[in-house]
């Protein structure tokens, strides 16, 4: 073998070895996705690979949020508890909670907002709008307006939903300023964005699939609605993606990654929750 092929075959092999830089989602959901009025309900927000269920510290959100049935808006930043998450491996990572009682009967949106997070392996920042309806004995709201916010909003209910489902969610991102009226409430319509679909799942998988069996990928169409297939039960992460510009780390300028999820539940075929 000539002497200069080795150090590419070698670099190569480590190539071959080396883990695939899995996406990182922010996880916020309720410890179950539908309750009754005046029952308090726990929220766990998590930070991680939901599929692969590796768990890493969660960083302070920027935001938190909630908009009740009729449209009232509720901060509940104040209500965070910094605590610490158990992960497969037997060691502990940031998380944080907070508790919420719903006084009326519809549907409560959940929205949290984090600042840029650097990840390493990837050389960008992501910065994330995260959503989840905990739905409260009456459908009413579970499509509310979260604001001129990049956003993904669902078309399909998001919970009560059977495997197998066909699910369909809009990709919204913030108008120009000059827009109609009716474009500035709503957002702009984000075509042929990409979107990242995957199950979160609650203990590590003995074995894993191939990368492209973990994450779906699709797009929106020209009316920036995406169309996904959730094939099992549980918590999916729709994640919509844009360009954010640039951010400055370590002297050095890189890609921001603009984000927003929406966490869809899926219930247990022929079940409820």
């Amino acid at each position: 073998m000539p002497h200069l092929l080795r150090p590419a075959l070698a670099l190569a092999a480590l190539a071959l070895l080396a883990p695939a830089a899995w996406p990182h989602f922010n996880i916020l959901l309720p410890e179950s996705p539908s309750a009754r009025s005046g029952e308090t309900v726990t929220f766990l927000y998590r930070f991680g690979h939901p599929f692969e269920h590796e768990l890493f510290d969660a960083p302070p959100p920027a935001r938190v949020f909630v908009l009740a049935p009729d449209g009232r808006k509720t901060e509940l930043a104040k209500a965070l508890e910094k605590v610490k998450a158990p992960t497969p491996d037997k060691k502990e990572v940031t998380a944080y909670r907070f508790r919420f009682k719903p006084e009326q009967r519809g549907d409560y949106t959940f929205v949290l907002q984090t600042p840029p997070i650097w990840l390493e392996e990837d050389q960008e920042f992501v910065q994330d709008i995260v959503k989840v309806v905990l739905h409260v004995q009456a459908q009413k709201g579970w499509d509310a307006d979260t604001g001129r916010q990049f956003k993904i909003v669902p078309l399909t209910r998001p919970y009560g939903l059977q495997p197998g489902t066909a699910f369909q969610a809009q990709v919204l991102a913030p108008a120009d300023p000059l827009a109609s009226p009716e474009v500035l409430a709503a957002g702009k319509p984000l075509a042929g964005a990409l979107v990242e679909i995957e199950r979160f799942n609650t203990t590590r998988p003995q074995k894993l699939p191939p990368d492209e069996q973990r994450t779906r990928t699709a797009k929106t169409d020209p009316n920036g609605v995406v169309t996904a297939s959730l094939t099992e039960s549980g918590w999916w992460a729709i994640t919509a993606q844009r360009d954010g510009g640039k951010r400055e780390h370590k002297g050095k300028s890189y890609p921001v990654r603009q984000r927003a999820t929406l966490w869809v539940w899926v219930d247990a075929k022929g079940t409820g929750n």
